[in-house]
């Protein structure tokens, strides 16, 4: 196994923003979502949501048409819609990824403020020149990574496929570099013992489950079953009964005949998995404890940031649709689109 010792491109605390959001009462959220509902049918526009953003905003991508899913879904939903103006509700790599696959369409986001810790982690020029340095091995990113490091990539995996393209690559006798997830890169590594070169970059809300303080409370809840994202640590997946993407963690939950669940993963998950499992408890896995400086308490705050009030404002002012559509420098968007396409078609 190759073994290097890099920059860690983990986010500082002071590099985290922190979220204040006037939330609004029930009967202005109600008739913001009644006009919304209205603005979208009649701009002809489609609401794709991911599982981490609010649940109303959910609610409205379901009721209108749209999707709810994981980041490969959003892909491919988004790509295969008739609509040609698309709302990415998540952060700017989905907005971006959703551009890539679908240049002809008009692609807006409620905030393009939305970014991703992995996504900041992974500075394009100084992925170039980690790449330069490794010339002989095939570079799989993590689709939490901007379109000019998509360009840049041979593979772009999501959490879903990771270890199916990983394993397929090392059958063929492939020597990785993978960026930027430090954790999910360990993992798919463990997992299918592949030669493989990781970039040091981390999840800003995975990164804070702590190990410890989820065991002591495995003691309280004896009969849980624990749900883990793979860009945690590796502390706490060995303690995982369902390792997974967003999509598996909800599969999980579903499938398994416990009663109550504790979740490693953003708590915006947590929507989803109450609608689905009424009779169900959920729990946050912890992220107090040791070293903790709780940097997200288990919810992106660049997620929090899609909101009702933007997502109106979006579709009611030119100005600010203008200013939050997403683009893609084209010859970029062409390179990164070919490990984008390489995915969807393996996944077929």
């Amino acid at each position: 196994m190759a073994v290097e010792v890099l920059r860690d491109y983990s986010l500082a605390p002071e590099q985290v923003p922190l979220v204040a959001s006037t939330r609004p009462t029930e009967s202005e959220r109600k008739a913001m979502r009644k006009r919304i509902g209205e603005e979208l049918r009649r701009q002809k526009m489609v609401l794709v949501a991911h599982y981490y953003v609010d649940g109303e905003l959910q609610e409205l991508a379901e009721e209108t048409g749209g999707c709810v899913a994981d980041s490969l879904e959003m892909a491919r939903f988004g790509r295969d819609h008739e609509a040609q103006k698309l709302i990415v509700a998540g952060v700017r790599f989905m907005g971006e990824t959703a551009k890539i696959l679908s240049p002809e369409k008009q692609v807006y986001m409620p905030t393009l403020a939305a970014e991703c810790s992995l996504d900041l982690g992974c500075p394009p020029d100084a992925f170039e020149a980690f790449i330069g340095q490794h010339p002989d091995r095939t570079v799989v990113v993590y689709a939490n990574t901007s379109a000019r490091v998509k360009a840049l990539s041979d593979w772009v995996v999501t959490s879903s496929c990771a270890l199916e393209i990983v394993s397929a690559l090392k059958a063929r006798g492939e020597r990785i570099l993978w960026a930027p997830d430090k954790h999910l890169g360990r993992y798919i590594q463990a997992q299918t013992q592949a030669d493989m070169l990781l970039w040091s970059g981390a999840c800003v809300v995975h990164e804070e489950f702590k190990a410890a303080a989820l065991a002591d409370l495995r003691k309280v809840h004896p009969h849980a079953a624990l749900l883990v994202h793979p860009e945690s640590p590796a502390e706490v997946i060995a303690q995982a009964d369902v390792v997974g993407s967003t999509s598996a963690i909800i599969k999980g939950a579903r499938e398994l005949p416990n009663e109550t669940f504790i979740v490693a993963t953003d708590r915006g998950i947590f929507h989803q998995l109450r609608r689905q499992n009424p009779n169900k408890q959920f729990i946050e896995a912890p992220t107090a404890g040791d070293g903790a400086t709780c940097r997200s308490c288990a919810h992106c705050p660049w997620m929090a940031m899609n909101e009702l009030q933007n997502l109106e404002r979006l579709l009611l002012d030119d100005s600010i649709r203008g200013r939050n559509e997403v683009h893609v420098d084209p010859a970029i968007g062409q390179r990164a689109k070919l490990p984008l396409d390489r995915m969807l078609e393996f996944q077929r």
